[in-house]
């Protein structure tokens, strides 16, 4: 399976960036572990600070199933959310946080509606987690 992870704005700091949020894990790290483990699959990564790069990326269509954090543009991206209205393969967002444990502005996602299924607060292993239900 051909399975793409993107990550959004502020995510390239994983490991140094709020690590009593975040942790202190980097997602280089996290990656190489993830192939390890899910050895038998594709694993595609990008990550991108800029909102009409992460639509490019997905509207290339050259994945299987898709892991998307979308960082700060959960918030308010509708163009995000509209790209992924229009992706038929399955789909999980993810966040490292729990999102409801956070400031108000964060508690609520435009692109989840979009997605099959939103993993929150699971740590980096809501990346794993949300692997393990897409090769269900």
């Amino acid at each position: 399976m051909r399975i793409l992870i993107i990550n959004g704005p502020n995510l390239n700091l994983l490991g140094t960036r709020e690590p009593e949020i975040y942790g202190t894990v980097s997602m280089a790290d996290y990656l190489e572990k993830l192939e390890t483990e899910f050895s038998d699959d594709e694993i595609s990564y990008y990550q991108s600070n800029i909102e009409g790069e992460i639509i490019n990326r997905l509207q290339e269509d050259n994945f299987d199933a898709l892991i998307i954090n979308p960082g700060a543009y959960t918030h308010y991206s509708y163009a995000i959310a509209d790209c992924l209205k229009n992706i038929p393969q399955p789909k999980v967002e993810v966040h490292i946080s729990n999102i409801y444990k956070r400031e108000e502005f964060r508690q609520k996602s435009v692109t989840a509606a979009n997605t099959d299924a939103v993993l929150s607060g699971f740590g980096m292993n809501g990346y794993k987690l949300a692997l393990l239900s897409l090769k269900r």
